[in-house]
C-alpha cells in the first residue's frame, strides 16, 4: 500500500464511505478505529457504541442505503442493529476496505505540521505518529452523553443514561422514569412497558410521533417524494396535515402539544410507543420540577415514585483530539463550508458532523465524495470569502427554520442531499477552468 496521503479518525459509517470515496479516486488513506472492528456505534457491545439489544433503524433502508451498495431486497424496511452492522461489515468487504483500517487505534491528538497534519494514536503496541496531507474527521458525535443539570430535591433512584442502555432486562421489576423525546427515549420506553413494573415518559417540550408505516409505505418515503416537487414550508403543512388526520395530534395521546411545527426538528418515529401509551401501559408526563428521595415531582404537580430514571438526554459534540483553536465555539457551532470543510485550516475536513432530517448513510457518502474529489483535485471549492458567505447564509435559513438548538449541524436530507451534488458539479467546473 503507498503511503497514506489522509488520515481518516474512525471506521463506523462516516470512516468506511470516506475509505470508499478515497480508493475511487485514487488517493492512499489509513484509518484509525478505536474498536477492534469495523462498523462503528452499530456494532452492539464495542466499546463506546451506544447500541442495545432492540435496536433497529430509524429510516427506511431503500432512504438509508448507500448508493453503491444496496441493503438485500429481502430485508425488512427497517432493519435491525446486527443487520446494520453485518451491513457495514459487507461493504467493507467489498470494496476491500478493510486494509487501510487500523483497529484498536484511538486517535490522542491531531496536530498542524507544516503544511500537513500530524496524527497521535495509541495502539495495542504503543503510540504511533503518522503525518498526513489531510485529516477527515469521521467518528461521529454519539460519544459524549449529556446529563442535565441537576434538579432541585435529592433523587434516591437510580441512574442511566441511555448511553449504557443493552436491554430490557435492566429495566425488569423497576418503576422507571424515562426522559427525553428521541427515537432511543421512544425505543426504551416501550422496552420498558413490557419489563418493568411500571413506566412513566417525561418530555419537557412536545414532539412530532410519527408511525414507521403511513397509508400502507415507510413513512420517510412519502416525505422524500414530496422533497422533490415542495419547498419545506409547504411540505409541512401537508405532511402535518397527514400526520394529524391519520395518527391524530399528540396531545391525543397525553403527550404534550410541540411548540414547533413538523419538519422543524429530527422526527420521532415509533410505531410500537403510541398504542402502548393508549393501553395504559406507559404514562405521560411533562418535565420534571423536583425530586424527593425516590419521589419525583413533575411540572404539573402529580407525583410517582421511581426506581430507575433513564435519560435519554442525547449527546455533547465533542472532538477531543483537536485543539480549541481549531473549533472554536465547539464542535457544534463550528461553520464548515457544505458543513464539510474548515474554513481556516486547509485539509482539514468532517464527514457525519451534522443532525438531519432523514437517514445518514447517503449523506455521508455524498460528503466523502466531495472530500475525495477535493484531495485528489478534480473539485475545487469557492474563495474563501464565497465559503464564509454560504456558511453565514445557510446558518440564517437553519436557525429560522429550527431555532438555536444546534443550528450549525441541522440539514434537510433531501435538499443538502440535492445540495451536495451541484456542489461537486460547480466544483469540478472550478477545477477545470482552473487548468
Amino acid at each position: 500500500m503507498a503511503a497514506p496521503r489522509v488520515a481518516v479518525v474512525g471506521a463506523g459509517a462516516a470512516g468506511l464511505a470516506t475509505l470508499k470515496a478515497l480508493a475511487d479516486a485514487g488517493v492512499p488513506a489509513v484509518a484509525f478505529e478505536a474498536a477492534d472492528t469495523v462498523g462503528g456505534l452499530w456494532v452492539y457491545g464495542a466499546p463506546g457504541s451506544p447500541a442495545y439489544r432492540t435496536l433497529h433503524l430509524n429510516t427506511s433502508k431503500a432512504r438509508t442505503e448507500f448508493a453503491d451498495h444496496p441493503m438485500p431486497a429481502d430485508w425488512p424496511d427497517y432493519p435491525d442493529h446486527t443487520r446494520v452492522a453485518g451491513y457495514l461489515g459487507d461493504y467493507a468487504d467489498r470494496f476491500g476496505l478493510r486494509a487501510a483500517v487500523r483497529l484498536r487505534h484511538t486517535v490522542d491528538r491531531v496536530t498542524r505540521a507544516g503544511d500537513g497534519w500530524r496524527v497521535h494514536a495509541t495502539g495495542p503496541d504503543g503510540p504511533v505518529r503518522v503525518d498526513v496531507e489531510a485529516v477527515v474527521v469521521a467518528n461521529g458525535h454519539n460519544r459524549t452523553p449529556h446529563r442535565p443539570d441537576p434538579y432541585p430535591g435529592e433523587c434516591a433512584a437510580d441512574h442511566l443514561h441511555s448511553h449504557d442502555y443493552r436491554g430490557p432486562d435492566q429495566l425488569a421489576g423497576r418503576r422507571v422514569l424515562v426522559v427525553g423525546g428521541g427515537n432511543s427515549a421512544m425505543d426504551i420506553a416501550v422496552d420498558a412497558s413490557y419489563a418493568a413494573t411500571r413506566t412513566l415518559l417525561s418530555l419537557r417540550r412536545g414532539v412530532w410521533v410519527v408511525p414507521k408505516y403511513l397509508l400502507g409505505r415507510p413513512a420517510d418515503t412519502l416525505n422524500g417524494a414530496l422533497a422533490r416537487r415542495l419547498p419545506w414550508r409547504l411540505r409541512q403543512r401537508i405532511s402535518q396535515r397527514m400526520l394529524t388526520t391519520v395518527v391524530g395530534p399528540p396531545t391525543r395521546y397525553g403527550l404534550p402539544a410541540p411548540t414547533h411545527g413538523f419538519l422543524q426538528d429530527h422526527p420521532t418515529l415509533s410505531d410500537a410507543l403510541l398504542s402502548r401509551l393508549t393501553h395504559g401501559d406507559i404514562h405521560a408526563r411533562p418535565g420534571i420540577a423536583r425530586f424527593a428521595g425516590d419521589r419525583v415531582e413533575f411540572t404539573d404537580g402529580r407525583v410517582d415514585a421511581v426506581d430507575l430514571v433513564v435519560w435519554c438526554t442525547g449527546y455533547r459534540v465533542t472532538v477531543p483530539f483537536l485543539d480549541a483553536d481549531l473549533l472554536g465555539d465547539g464542535a457544534d457551532r463550528l461553520p464548515l463550508y457544505r458543513h464539510v470543510f474548515h474554513l481556516d485550516a486547509p485539509g482539514l475536513a468532517f464527514v457525519g458532523l451534522m443532525q438531519s432530517t432523514g437517514a445518514a448513510f447517503p449523506l455521508l457518502e455524498a460528503q466523502a465524495r466531495l472530500v475525495a474529489a477535493r484531495l485528489a483535485g478534480t473539485w475545487t471549492p469557492p474563495a474563501p470569502a464565497r465559503q464564509a458567505a454560504v456558511c453565514r447564509a445557510e446558518l440564517h435559513a437553519a436557525t429560522a427554520r429550527w431555532g438555536h438548538r444546534r443550528p450549525h449541524m441541522r440539514v434537510d436530507f433531501d435538499a443538502y442531499l440535492a445540495e451536495l451534488r451541484r456542489e461537486l458539479t460547480a466544483g469540478r467546473r472550478r477545477a477545470g477552468a482552473a487548468r
